[in-house]
């Protein structure tokens, strides 16, 4: 397995070209055996399509790489902590192990928020670990939105808070 070190370094890559795209800037990777098999950033601006999070995107394109919609023995490395969608949509793709950054304070479904992950009456579990890559996760964050309340301080949902 790679460490949590290095799979968060490369989510945070992903989250700065997330960034660049003008994206908000959350990026993941997913890793089975010793490797990286996928990438992803957000995408919902660039492609009209609110549910494509960081972790959808890294889910769907380890999917595609491992010929399998069961993504078990996979690792998800994400700068910000998963939505209820996205916490959904890995417990369905059965993955064995969660790294996130930050937490999320308005939306995280790993506690933060709400429980989805690893809650009692669901009937998969998987490990979950918090904490690794907290602080430039969020400031990666905080730096991007405070960028755009500067270009356009009336913006809905532009606070920054992380």
């Amino acid at each position: 397995m790679i460490s949590a070190l290095e799979g968060m370094q490369a989510a945070l890559a992903e989250a700065r070209l997330a960034a660049e795209a003008g994206e908000v800037p959350i990026g993941a990777v997913i890793a089975y055996q010793d490797a990286i098999v996928a990438r992803g950033q957000n995408r919902v601006l660039r492609d009209n399509d609110p549910t494509a999070h960081a972790e959808i995107v890294a889910m769907r394109a380890a999917s595609a790489a491992l010929s399998n919609y069961r993504l078990n023995g996979c690792t998800l490395y994400v700068t910000l902590e998963p939505c209820a969608m996205c916490a959904g949509a890995m417990i369905h793709a059965r993955l064995d192990r969660l790294f996130f950054a930050a937490p999320d304070p308005k939306a995280g479904a790993c506690g933060s928020v709400l429980s989805v992950m690893n809650h009692p009456r669901l009937n998969h579990k998987m490990w979950v670990e918090q904490g690794t890559g907290a602080e430039e996760s969020a400031e990666l964050l905080r730096g991007f939105f405070r960028e755009r309340r500067k270009s356009d301080p009336d913006r809905e949902g532009s606070n920054g808070e992380i």
